[in-house]
Parts: C-alpha cells; sequence; structure tokens
C-alpha cells in the first residue's frame, strides 16, 4: 500500500497536487491512501488525522503552536508563513496506516502536521520514503522559497527572513538539526520540474539522495474545452471582449509578480475597449483597483466545476510568478485550451512551449509581458495555440500517463 502525507486535502497548490496523484493511482489499481491533518470533504481512500472534534482542537493547536514559535523569529509579517522551522507536529509513526504502509509519500507535510523529530522517526522506520518537493523546504534551514539567496547551497545562516539574522541564527539551527535527522533516511525525493530537481542536486542537504522528475497529474476528462459563449453567459460575461485571466494567485504574495501585470496592462497595445480582467484566488479589493482595465472578480473558487468555467471563459491565463515550481494553474488552462502568458522562472519554461501552445517571457519586465500578451491576443482568433495547449495537457499531465510513471517509480524501491 502506498501512503501519501499531506498537511492539507485540497487547500494550495501541494495539497491539491497529492489529492490528484492519489486519485490518479487510484483509478490506474494502485493501493493508494492519503493521510492529511484536517479532512475537508470526504473521499475514497482518503483519512484525517484529527477525526473527533478534540483531535481537531488539538491539530489547530499544534498549527498555532508552530506559527508562535515562529513569531518572535520573523522579518515582519509578509514572511510569516514563507519559513517554516517545523518544531510541532504529530507523531505518526505508530499509526496504522503508516505501519500498514509498504512505501511512504511525503507530500507538502508544515503548519504543524510533521515536525523535524517526527520526520526523523518516520524515516527511522525502515521504509522507502518518496518525497515530492512543492518548494525548497525539504533542503532549506526553513524557507519555502530563497527568493534568490544562495546559501542553502552551503549552510544556512545569516537569513533574510529572520529579525535578527546571525551566524548561528534559526536558520543555520534547522539546517544542522535536518543534517543530522536526514542523514540515514531512505528518500527519493521526486520534483514536478527540472528547475527545482537540479536545486536538489545541488543542495548539501539532499544532494546525496536520487531525484525523479516526475509531473504533477491532472484529471484533463475534467479540465477540458467547453463553448466558451455558453460559459461567458451563464457567468454573465461579455461575448466579444477578451478577457485576461490572472489566477490563484495572492495579490499580496511579490513571488506572484502581480506588479508586473498591473504595469504590463498599461502597455498593451491591443485596444483597452475590447479587453477585460478576470481574477479568482487570494484577490485584494485595492490591488485590482490599482488595475487600469475593467475587472470581473470571481471570488475563491471552490468546485473544480467552477475552476474549469473561468477557464473556459478566458482568452488567456497570465502567470507572472517571479519564482515558482511548476504552477498549477498553467496545467488546468491549458488542459481546457487556454494558452498560458508566463515569465521563464522555475518550473515554467518547461510547461510553455514558447509560440506553439503558449508565450513565455524571458525577461522579468512589464514591457516583455505585455509583448507576449499582445501576441497571445493575435494568435487567439486562429484557435491554433488552443488545440496545441490541450494536446500538450493530454499528452504529458493526463491521469494515465503520470500514474504510470509513479508506478514504475513505486515498484523500483520495493
Amino acid at each position: 500500500m502506498i501512503l501519501h502525507l499531506s498537511t492539507f486535502q485540497r487547500e494550495g497548490g501541494a495539497a491539491v497536487a497529492a489529492t490528484r496523484l492519489h486519485r490518479a493511482l487510484r483509478q490506474a489499481g494502485v493501493d493508494s491512501h492519503l493521510l492529511v491533518h484536517t479532512l475537508t470533504s470526504p473521499e475514497a481512500g482518503t483519512s484525517a488525522l484529527a477525526e473527533s472534534t478534540w483531535q481537531r482542537r488539538r491539530a489547530w493547536g499544534r498549527f498555532v503552536a508552530e506559527r508562535l514559535y515562529f513569531l518572535p523569529h520573523e522579518k515582519d509579517k509578509s514572511v510569516r508563513f514563507a519559513f517554516s522551522p517545523a518544531r510541532v507536529g504529530a507523531d505518526l509513526s505508530q499509526h496504522p496506516l503508516v505501519q500498514h504502509a509498504d512505501l511512504l509519500h511525503l507530500h507538502w507535510v508544515n503548519f504543524g502536521f510533521l515536525s523535524l523529530k517526527s520526520l526523523e522517526k518516520l524515516f527511522a522506520l525502515g521504509k522507502p520514503i518518496v518525497w515530492t518537493l512543492h518548494d525548497m523546504w525539504a533542503f532549506t534551514g526553513g524557507c519555502h522559497y530563497s527568493r534568490g539567496c544562495e546559501r542553502y547551497l552551503t549552510h544556512c545562516q545569516q537569513c533574510p527572513y529572520l529579525r535578527r539574522p546571525g551566524e548561528h541564527d534559526l536558520s543555520y539551527r534547522v539546517f544542522e538539526e535536518k543534517k543530522k535527522r536526514w542523514a540515514a533516511a531512505p528518500i527519493t525525493y521526486v520534483s514536478p520540474s527540472q528547475w527545482l530537481g537540479s536545486l536538489v542536486q545541488k543542495a548539501p542537504l539532499s544532494q546525496h539522495r536520487p531525484v525523479r522528475v516526475l509531473p504533477n497529474p491532472l484529471d484533463t476528462a475534467l479540465f477540458r474545452p467547453m463553448d466558451r459563449a455558453q460559459i461567458r453567459q451563464q457567468l454573465g460575461l461579455a461575448p466579444t471582449k477578451k478577457y485576461l485571466l490572472f489566477a490563484g494567485a495572492n495579490t499580496q504574495d511579490p513571488r506572484k509578480g502581480f506588479a508586473y501585470f498591473r504595469d504590463a496592462l498599461r502597455l498593451l497595445k491591443y485596444p483597452a475597449s475590447e479587453l477585460e480582467v478576470l481574477v479568482f484566488g487570494k484577490s485584494q479589493p485595492e490591488a485590482l483597483a490599482q488595475l487600469d482595465l475593467p475587472v470581473r472578480d470571481l471570488g475563491t473558487l471552490t468546485h473544480e466545476a467552477d475552476i474549469v468555467a473561468a477557464y473556459n471563459a478566458a482568452d488567456l491565463l497570465v502567470v507572472p510568478s517571479l519564482e515558482d515550481n511548476y504552477p498549477n494553474t498553467i496545467l488546468e488552462a491549458m488542459a481546457c485550451g487556454t494558452p498560458v502568458v508566463g515569465f521563464g522562472t522555475g518550473g515554467i519554461p518547461e510547461q510553455i512551449r514558447h509560440r506553439h501552445d503558449g508565450y513565455l517571457v524571458q525577461s522579468t519586465s512589464a514591457t516583455d509581458l505585455a509583448r507576449g500578451i499582445d501576441w497571445v491576443l493575435g494568435e487567439v482568433p486562429s484557435g491554433r495555440l488552443r488545440e496545441a495547449a490541450r494536446q500538450r495537457a493530454v499528452d504529458t499531465w493526463s491521469y494515465p500517463v503520470v500514474a504510470g510513471q509513479f508506478r514504475e517509480l513505486y515498484q523500483s524501491l520495493r
């Protein structure tokens, strides 16, 4: 039995990817189970560590304790959830599902789900460990993304996330503890992107272990092209406007590049009277008010059918991320036949084939981002990009394709 461990079931890109892999494997006949901190909704083969009211309170307490531990160390509140010291977590080593599992597959396990100590106890069981890296945390001194800092390539210290960076600061201590607790761990790392995989091979905490590059899966039977005119009518959108989608990204997170999107809209050559912006996710009204185009905010979409509709209503998706691994939004949009314009950062160049199924912006500038948006808007009427994007998704990220790749990996480790 394969047991996946993930803090969340559906909250955030890493949780979504873990849940989708679990579903893909079960559809392929693999005995897959998913254990999460708390359950969002019932699903086959999915269990929660916290099932009773008392257990849910304890889970919440672990999350709060983990955050409170970091509070005196944080530089400011902008990094509050960008650094995980992993001092608090549940001991799962004797959990019945863990004991029964033939292989443990870790995903994103922070925020009070697993601590460094409880991870070490799992490693000590001697079971094969697969760890899908949804960010950089496994090989840094605590940050989830380094934001250009490269100290994790030697030894974390002088951390820019901390209020008092120093030679033996919190990042140094977490790095040292990981080095000791990770020492004999039977880990095979999986990275969705070559970009992150190359960092795994360079970082001292991970470089001596095998790493495989395997993509996140997507249900391409659900995420598929639909009748755009009908979808727009349902959403109350103009049938002839061109809609630029900014999806699922926190407008306050500097990594997501909202400022570049805002500035690029001011530089477009395409007639502004024919354009509108479509948004869903964690957007702030004050940020959207800065955009020079009309905005339709769909809010936070929790049902996948609504997300599929949003992608189908748009003419293109803009992903101006400055640092990202393998964004689910790109997979989802392309599966719906919606081309993507994105910066050539992180794993994004591995998802978009420049001018074939989208536009890859080589330099991180609003000017070049605007150029890419203009180019795709000019190509949209032909339908060529739409067809190529859909085919790319089916060939690369569909459940049967990715489940087969993971099945082979699991078999090689048993």
